[in-house]
């Protein structure tokens, strides 16, 4: 009888990379309010970090998958270390050189370390889990690590810049990216040092004698509508904090609420740790919901919030930290819980059945993860133009194409495609 091999230590891997993940990427939407008031930015401009962190998907998305297919996991891997080690350098020394340009780039070579870091975990944690709801399972519990991370990243920035908003520097971050670069150092040996199964690496031979496929992912229906749904659920998931950011720490008199970067701070880092929360309940019962239920239902209570966002007046406060701030950004805080297990859902439901096309898929699906900055880009040029609150209607939007995907667009009608 064939022993059952021990997987602990490979997920515990990917669990980490899952937290860099999120604390490099919610660092970059973060340093928006920090940029707009170095460099006098307007609100869609302020998020050229975050556009330029996610533009990386769309170009690195399918070579990633091409790499993952022909390297594998653990090369896949160390190569996203280095470089995401090497943008959070480049972002650090924007800093000193007071230039905008070099902390954009240093935010777009950041995005490909993301790219390739997501492209290795979310199909080596469903594949560990046996795909299914266990696979759904370990990916929610990964994303309890990934909420961790970017829970942190905003609750740091804010802390390091203070109240004082409109002396904020890039340089005033330094530290949260000596934080970054450190923990990517010794993920590079914890990597070095760890076996990680290659499931899915194709060999030279296996090259070689492959015919020509007439199929793709792109043949499924299911996986085609589910990487434009991860297109939008990137694209809300960011927008929603990075947009409250803004209009928490832009003046009154620019249609902000004047509130400091250390309470708004708080705030964001409060919507990233209700989507750690919701993960961990994610995780906890996601061996025994459904990811088509959990979808639903989630994209239902955040359109709901997002109304409440919308239509309950400034006038209705909570007084917190002695401020009092308008209510409405509680619901944009909220919107944490449901946007916490999406991408688990999202990903667990476009790849099933996809068997040996699950690699490129994922290369494909990274690169519909672009929406995160994209998304986020337009709904501040909306707040430019019509207010910070209308821009809110774009993120509704999104939401109602997440709930038909849940509804009728994640079934599997193309069955008859041969997957093995």
């Amino acid at each position: 009888m064939e022993k059952k091999q021990n997987y602990t230590i490979p997920i515990i891997v990917m669990f980490l990379l899952f937290f860099m993940i999120a604390f490099v990427t919610n660092f970059a939407g973060s340093m928006g309010v920090i940029v707009k008031n170095q460099f006098g930015t307007s609100n869609a401009i302020a998020q050229l970090g975050t556009l330029a962190n996610f533009i990386a998907y769309a170009c690195m998305g399918i070579p990633a998958g091409i790499i993952l297919r022909r390297k594998g996991y653990k090369f896949t891997s160390l190569l996203a270390v280095t470089v995401g080690f090497i943008g959070v350098g480049i972002q650090f020394l924007s800093g000193y050189a007071g230039s905008f340009a070099v902390y954009v780039i240093g935010a777009l070579v950041a995005g490909f370390s993301m790219c390739l870091l997501n492209i290795v975990v979310n199909p080596m944690l469903n594949t560990l889990g046996g795909g299914g709801n266990r696979g759904n399972q370990l990916i929610q519990w990964g994303g309890t690590l990934n909420s961790t991370g970017g829970t942190l990243a905003p609750i740091l920035l804010g802390y390091l810049i203070g109240g004082a908003v409109d002396k904020a520097n890039v340089s005033d971050a330094a530290p949260a990216m000596i934080i970054a670069m450190a923990i990517f150092a010794v993920a590079f040996v914890v990597i070095v040092l760890t076996k990680i199964p290659e499931p899915h690496l194709e060999t030279r031979e296996m090259r070689a004698a492959k015919t020509r496929d007439t199929h793709s992912p792109l043949s499924f229906r299911h996986f085609v509508l589910g990487a434009i749904a991860i297109f939008f659920y990137v694209g809300v998931e960011v927008g929603i904090p990075n947009t409250a950011n803004l209009y928490m720490t832009t003046a009154t008199s620019g249609g902000g609420l004047g509130l400091g970067a250390d309470l708004a701070g708080w705030f964001i880092g409060a919507y990233w740790f209700l989507m750690l929360c919701g993960r961990f309940i994610g995780g906890v019962l996601g061996g025994k919901v459904s990811s088509r239920a959990m979808l639903s239902t989630t994209a239902i209570i955040a359109i709901c919030f997002l109304l409440c966002l919308i239509f309950i007046p400034t006038t209705s406060t909570i007084h917190l930290h002695g401020a009092d701030v308008p209510l409405k950004i509680a619901f944009a805080t909220l919107c944490g819980l449901c946007t916490s297990v999406m991408w688990g859902a999202v990903f667990n439901l476009s790849t099933e059945g996809l068997g040996k096309y699950t690699p490129m898929a994922s290369g494909i699906f990274m690169t519909l993860v672009c929406g995160g900055g994209i998304l986020p880009f337009f709904q501040n040029m909306l707040a430019d133009g019509i207010g910070f609150v209308g821009s809110y209607w774009l993120v509704i939007l999104g939401f109602v194409y997440i709930l038909f995907y849940a509804l009728f667009g994640s079934r599997n009608v193309n069955t008859d495609i041969p997957v093995e």
